[in-house]
């Protein structure tokens, strides 16, 4: 009998700490400040002419007066695993740093969340995101608000067709957005 009860307790503990059920509960919320350039010429960023319209930031745009920060793409979120709902945009701003922003974020918590760029359609599978391209850009800062992720500066985002929240613990979409 003792080891049974061992056996059970040892297996809640584990439950417990892989599903972390309390998050079910929990959530957090954000508001950042849409980032804008350093270049003093540069206005709000410009939205693209059609939705999900993906444009190549200029490489010369640190040097050039008339660069503007600018909406290269953006798509409404799509629910996965947990609904999911807000709007991603990829910003490429004037003085040349790139982000990933979120508004309107509404998901649910969970374990080890984290924000992916991916070459994999939006509403695909659950745990599609990781069989082909991605780039990493950090954890999920908030499960609600609006939020800001820097494009690394060497990412090649070329192909990137979505933007996913990713739980990296159990490898599941919680939500994806088309770019």
């Amino acid at each position: 009998m003792a080891v049974f009860a061992v056996v059970v307790v040892g297996a809640l503990a584990v439950g417990l700490y892989l599903f972390e059920p309390w998050r079910l509960f929990t959530s957090s919320s954000v508001d950042e400040a849409l980032p804008v350039s350093d270049v003093r010429a540069s206005t709000a960023p410009t939205e693209p002419s059609a939705p999900n319209q993906a444009a190549t930031p200029p490489r010369n745009a640190k040097s050039s007066p008339a660069a503007r920060d600018r909406v290269l793409a953006q798509g409404p979120f799509e629910d996965a695993e947990h609904g999911t709902t807000g709007r991603a945009k990829i910003l490429a701003l004037a003085d040349g740093r790139r982000f990933v922003r979120f508004e309107g974020l509404d998901t649910s918590d969970g374990p080890d969340l984290h924000v992916w760029l991916t070459d994999q359609p939006s509403g695909g599978d659950w745990g599609s995101y990781d069989d082909g391209s991605y780039v990493r850009l950090g954890e999920l800062k908030a499960t609600q608000g609006n939020q800001n992720y820097v494009i690394p500066e060497d990412a090649e985002i070329d192909g990137m067709t979505s933007v996913v929240i990713w739980c990296d613990r159990f490898n599941v979409a919680f939500g994806t957005a088309p770019i």
